[in-house]
């Protein structure tokens, strides 16, 4: 690459009260992960790099040592130093913005890395297929069958018989609930309190305003529930019964039983997201049965990764043909060589699972293990998902946030997961990061709650 190539893509790396060193190793890091180096390039010379950059060689080579060390450069010898994306960063289940590797440790969502060498390995495999796919007019209707006959294969396995043409495929699970908010027009929508942030976002776009029912770590509040239900009388119903974001709960059978009587006296169509339902954390998953009659959201954004921009909704086959008559189902859909990779992951999903499952239940643990028994928040280990709800015992939500970015740590406070802005002394703490990282996390945590 040329010399003016290489500083617009490093920026201006130099940072206050930051070594040379380190600010040059974090820079060329960063370039990588965000594409402005790509990765197999050729890096200057040192004695060149030196120059452009304005500093000694020897803080070169420093910087690139530490570089090589971590698997970000190699160098052959006799030859240039090339950047790549080292083993751990490609293989993680955290992303790279929450594993310290960049200028903070960003944890406001709670989402994994892509598994890289299985995800590149389906895209290969879509691609080999392709094909006959490029031959079709490429309108996406309610998905391709390949990917509605996996999906559905998959509900029947767990219990609930499902057909075809009774999914429909999306690009993602907010996209989901947007295209049942346009089709159900709901007025009111009864929601749990917490929930997930951007569920709130998407019912109150369409012009639904929500009603809370309260959710803790140990359940949900089923007198709550029935005051929401029937505030949203013919409205919608938005729940997260299988670890539920962001209290990681866990709904019973019976109570969801109950869930689906209030549902139906209160005529109100039950939306189930079910985005969580595979991080299933304890010693030998064994999944709930689900909410009878509801309309349910699948996702593979927590079990595989976000950028594969794939969701679905599993309803009646009457229900799916007339979601697929909308004309928002069509800005929704998923684009078909996403549909192309999912069907490769989808139709073996074991492997990527076990492999995470078992990494989460370590961090889980290890976070756990790190927080515990300190008079200044209480929680409850949750039995899956991918974080900690903690309860403060006396500073607000809001100051611990703001304290635990001057240590480079950035949370979410629990009013975000509040339609009425409640929740004030609670803040999610995501385990996806790695344990040393996780003790990174416990010490700001500590420094930000000693005031």
């Amino acid at each position: 690459m040329s010399d003016d190539q290489l500083v617009r893509a490093l920026g201006e790396w130099r940072r206050p009260a930051v070594p040379l060193i380190d600010a040059l190793a974090g820079a060329v890091r960063d370039a990588v992960l965000d594409g402005r180096l790509r990765t197999g390039s050729a890096l200057p010379a040192e004695r060149r790099l030196a120059t452009v950059l304005g500093i000694s060689r020897g803080t070169v080579t420093a910087a690139l040592d530490r570089l090589r060390d971590g698997g970000w450069v190699h160098t052959r010898h006799g030859s240039a130093s090339t950047v790549r994306l080292p083993a751990a960063a490609a293989e993680r289940i955290a992303p790279i913005s929450a594993t310290g590797e960049t200028s903070s440790l960003d944890l406001r969502r709670a989402v994994p890395a892509a598994p890289q060498a299985a995800y590149l390995a389906a895209t290969r495999r879509a691609v080999d297929r392709l094909a006959p796919l490029l031959a079709q007019d490429g309108e996406p209707g309610p998905g391709l069958p390949e990917l509605r006959a996996l999906i559905a294969e998959r509900y029947t396995r767990e219990g609930l018989p499902t057909r075809p043409e009774q999914i429909l495929i999306t690009s993602g699970a907010r996209a989901a609930l947007a295209l049942l908010c346009a089709q159900l027009r709901p007025r009111v929508a009864a929601v749990e309190t917490p929930t997930f942030f951007d569920a709130l976002h998407v019912l109150r776009g369409a012009g639904a305003r929500p009603v809370g029912c309260r959710v803790t770590t140990d359940g949900w509040d089923l007198e709550q529930l029935d005051d929401a239900l029937r505030a949203a009388h013919g409205g919608l119903g938005y729940l997260v019964p299988d670890f539920h974001n962001p209290t990681g709960a866990l709904m019973t059978a019976a109570t969801r039983r109950t869930v689906a009587e209030l549902g139906a006296r209160h005529g109100v169509t039950l939306v189930v997201d079910e985005t969580m339902r595979d991080l299933d954390l304890r010693d030998a998953p064994r999944p709930q049965p689900r909410i009878p009659r509801a309309v349910l959201i699948g996702s593979a954004s927590k079990a595989v990764w976000g950028g594969l921009r794939i969701g679905w909704i599993r309803g009646t086959a009457r229900f799916i043909g007339e979601l697929a008559g909308n004309p928002l189902c069509g800005p929704l859909s998923a684009a078909p060589m996403q549909q192309m990779v999912a069907a490769e992951l989808l139709g073996d999903p074991d492997t990527v699972l076990m492999r995470r499952r078992a990494e989460l239940r370590r961090q889980r643990d290890h976070l756990s293990g790190l927080l515990a028994g300190d008079d200044r928040w209480r929680f409850t280990v949750p039995p899956g998902g991918l974080a900690l709800w903690l309860r403060l015992a006396g500073t607000r939500a809001d100051t611990v946030v703001e304290r635990a970015r001057a240590h480079r740590l950035d949370l979410t406070p629990g009013p975000r997961f509040a339609a009425d802005a409640t929740l004030t002394h609670h803040v999610r703490v995501p385990f996806t990061p790695p344990p040393a990282v996780l003790d990174d996390i416990a010490a700001a945590l500590d420094h930000a709650c000693r005031g």
